[in-house]
């Protein structure tokens, strides 16, 4: 992925893909989210290499992108993880998978998520995916009321399970 200039309101925003370098302000970001603090996500973590490991495997899996947005006067004010995944339904399309996205709270409410969110459309039909999913927490009304004004539909319904 080459470096990508983009307009938010007005203000450059840099996306790229993410270094381990920004490892520790993507978790920052991750652990500041109320819902993720709330569930304990980040409560038991003593090994702050395993975010290294994860990273690791995620950069060198070439059907995943983690991303950082900078602007000008601060690096990495947002972050989203992408993932590509083949599949035979429908028709064997491709399905580019957004998960974790977050703008740091300073820097909300500038369109630094809806030009994150609107670049990770135009990527995954660059890379051949045709649908575009995400899952939100059913307690982020204000998130999904940002995701249908971005065109998304809250088409299904989501489970999910806890393994170990």
């Amino acid at each position: 992925m080459t470096l990508t200039i983009l307009s938010a309101r007005g203000v450059d925003l840099t996306v790229r893909r993410a270094a381990a370098a920004d490892v520790p302000a993507v978790v920052a970001l991750l652990e500041r989210d109320p819902v993720a603090r709330a569930r304990g996500d980040y409560e038991d973590v003593v090994d702050a290499s395993a975010y290294l490991r994860a990273f690791d495997r995620i950069d060198a899996d070439p059907a995943q992108l983690l991303v950082v947005a900078d602007l000008p006067d601060a690096p990495v004010v947002a972050t989203m993880q992408l993932t590509w995944i083949p599949g035979l339904a429908r028709a064997g399309a491709t399905r580019l998978q957004v998960e974790a996205v977050r703008v740091d709270e300073e820097h909300r409410s500038r369109g630094i998520g809806e030009a994150l969110v609107r670049w990770a459309c135009e990527e995954g039909e660059r890379q051949g995916a045709t649908l575009v999913q995400l899952t939100s927490d059913r307690t982020r009304d204000r998130a999904h009321a940002f995701y249908e004004r971005l065109g998304f539909v809250a088409s299904h319904v989501g489970f999910k399970r806890r393994l170990g």
